[in-house]
């Protein structure tokens, strides 16, 4: 599956989402311990919102980014933009945001739109990562926040077995009791292990003209969380 490349890899992304969309947020839940509420919140606090600021969740999921960044900054305006219609479906069903079909590598925003752009674990999924960082660049104003929350490849450590087994046994394990498609939670541990690692990433960042980027490793080295100004 992480061998697919461009249309390819699009369309089957797309198809997963579809797929487990009814069973997203649990699995959130039950993979991360619950820790992945956290680290939205560290995300929008990282976004530095003032009042009246507009921000980008981009790869919104079913909008759990979107409704942080209105519980911290409530006169803020927000667009959860995805381009998996069912997860957005899913997402109307906890409450009114204001949903955007969106492809990241093709953004149908005005340059210098946004004050602020967010992701969670979004960045594995796209087929061509510095494409997607110029155009939340681009839709950036100058001085506006970028911050990604994604899996990242863990360094080898005395954890390293543990960290497998969790990643290849437990949670395609669940997954595939809970949504019925393991196939898709054998996605996840794949695309992490050959996904970029939190320098590599802060690099493409700052090839795509990032300035001040900056990140910090969670849950024993699997997740990063980056972030840079415009």
């Amino acid at each position: 599956m992480t061998n697919l490349t461009g249309q390819e890899r699009s369309k089957y992304v797309q198809s997963m989402f579809t797929k487990i969309a009814h069973r997203y947020d649990l699995m959130n839940r039950l993979m991360t311990g619950g820790q992945d509420i956290r680290w939205r919140k560290q995300v929008i606090k990282l976004a530095r919102l003032k009042p009246n600021a507009s921000l980008l969740d981009l790869g919104t999921g079913t909008g759990d980014l979107a409704r942080e960044a209105l519980l911290q900054e409530p006169q803020a305006k927000v667009t959860a933009a995805d381009f998996t219609i069912e997860m957005m479906r899913v997402g109307k069903k906890s409450g009114s945001l204001q949903f955007s079909a969106a492809d990241a590598l093709n953004l149908p925003f005005k340059d210098s739109t946004f004050d602020a752009v967010v992701s969670g674990f979004l960045m594995r999924n796209v087929t061509d990562i510095q494409q997607a960082l110029k155009e939340q660049y681009r839709t950036l104003k100058s001085g506006g926040r970028i911050v990604i929350l994604d899996t990242t490849r863990p360094k080898k450590n005395i954890l390293s077995p543990f960290i497998w087994i969790h990643m290849h046994f437990i949670i395609p394990t669940i997954g595939g009791l809970l949504s019925g498609e393991r196939d898709a939670y054998n996605y996840l541990p794949d695309t992490t292990e050959n996904f970029l690692t939190a320098e590599q990433l802060a690099a493409r960042m700052i090839a795509a003209g990032f300035k001040k980027v900056d990140f910090k490793r969670l849950m024993f080295g699997t997740i990063g969380m980056h972030w840079g100004e415009k």
